[in-house]
């Protein structure tokens, strides 16, 4: 593994180019703040160099929150994002600081969907960026890179792209949502009962747990 000497680029640094783009953006972006510790330590474990988009949210923020927290990019952790970058991926997609993995977790939203980037596990466009889709439990591939990802996140119309996984009111209730939490719905989204939102019951629950009961459901519907 590379030390941090070794990632930290003072030559070419991304974050003055994501900090325009951030400054920029059409949708309501919240960075984090970053504990110095913390990101040295993520920083290491991702292993990725601060030249790059990626390595450089890991290094610099504490994680990005968008429209109030319905996109939550992993960075380095918070007390708002309670989850850094490698460490929550450690025991899912790896078991080892640095080494090769399926995909990687890299952000998640309100509604239960999480987004990642495919390390080979997905298919044969490594680098590009899926989204497991809530409503059908499948890996969607976006067609993004991670740069592109984080240009959809600032940008992109994401009423257009959630369309129906946006409930009436959704606005007050992810605002009072912890990031480290998701909706979980009844009837699930991805069963015939559960396709119109606004006729669903919801209840808060730890990313984690959202995680685990997706896996679950994949398995019993993928499988069989």
């Amino acid at each position: 593994m590379r030390n941090l000497n070794e990632l930290i680029n003072k030559e070419d640094p991304a974050w003055p180019m994501v900090q325009q783009w951030i400054l920029a953006a059409k949708n309501k972006v919240e960075v984090l703040p970053v504990d110095n510790k913390q990101a040295q330590d993520a920083l290491f474990k991702t292993q990725v160099t601060t030249r790059s988009p990626m390595g450089v949210i890991v290094y610099m923020t504490g994680g990005i929150l968008i429209d109030d927290g319905w996109i939550r990019i992993l960075g380095s952790g918070s007390k708002r994002l309670n989850r850094s970058l490698p460490d929550w991926n450690k025991g899912k997609t790896f078991d080892d600081f640095g080494t090769p993995c399926p995909y990687l977790l890299i952000a998640d939203d309100a509604v239960g969907g999480f987004y990642l980037l495919n390390g080979g596990g997905l298919g044969e466009d490594v680098g590009m960026v899926y989204y497991w889709a809530p409503d059908n439990l499948e890996f969607e591939p976006l067609d993004l890179t991670y740069t592109d990802f984080l240009s959809f996140c600032l940008d992109h119309d994401l009423n257009d792209f959630y369309n129906d996984l946006r409930w009436k009111d959704w606005e007050k209730d992810v605002k009072n949502l912890n990031a480290d939490s998701m909706y979980s719905f009844f009837p699930p989204l991805w069963s015939k009962e559960g396709k119109d939102i606004n006729n669903t019951e919801k209840i808060a629950v730890p990313v984690e747990e959202q995680y685990k009961l997706n896996l679950e459901f994949r398995k019993q519907l993928f499988d069989n």
